[in-house]
């Protein structure tokens, strides 16, 4: 049985996210899987993605073949790195502590690139919502400066027929 793992899709119209199953190749996209690995959403972002890395490691070294997608995911989450360094420990190149340093290096430098990236995307908002602020702010300046125009020309209004009717009072006498 020629095994694959591949996206299952679920959720609504125009909101799809995906369960991450090891399936039959010849079974249907969405119908009976071995075992579901984890789920992807790309409607976030950045896409989240849960996996459990090692059910996925086991089954990409029995020889499950990712489809083009899973692959993406499968090499960003460090799987198939896992698996690569797990050949050069069977041919002897290096040993496990080796190659779990060098795994735990990667995924630091990964995590310190993602970090970054999260940072700048954050100092972004935070600009754009200053300048909204700001803007904001501006505007209800704006807005006080003429209530206050209104109310003072609704005063002088006020002020000037009291001094007309205090006018007229004498002249009635």
């Amino acid at each position: 049985m020629a095994t694959k793992i591949r996206l299952s899709r679920h959720g609504h119209k125009d909101y799809a996210y995906y369960h991450i199953v090891v399936a039959d190749s010849r079974a249907p996209r969405d119908g009976k899987y071995i075992e579901r690995l984890g789920s992807y959403n790309p409607n976030t972002n950045p896409s989240t993605v849960v996996l459990d890395f090692e059910r996925a490691l086991y089954w990409v070294n029995v020889g499950a073949q990712p489809t083009d997608t899973v692959r993406n995911i499968l090499s960003d989450e460090g799987v198939l790195l896992m698996k690569h360094l797990q050949g050069g420990v069977k041919k002897g190149a290096f040993n496990e502590a080796e190659a779990q340093k060098r795994f735990d290096a990667w995924k630091a430098q990964k995590d310190a690139k993602n970090g970054k990236i999260a940072n700048a995307e954050q100092q972004k908002k935070a600009e754009v919502q200053k300048a909204r602020l700001a803007q904001e702010v501006e505007s209800n300046k704006a807005k006080a400066a003429e209530v206050a125009k209104k109310k003072q020309a609704a005063l002088e209004a006020e002020a000037e027929a009291a001094k007309e009717a205090t006018a007229e009072a004498p002249a009635a006498e």
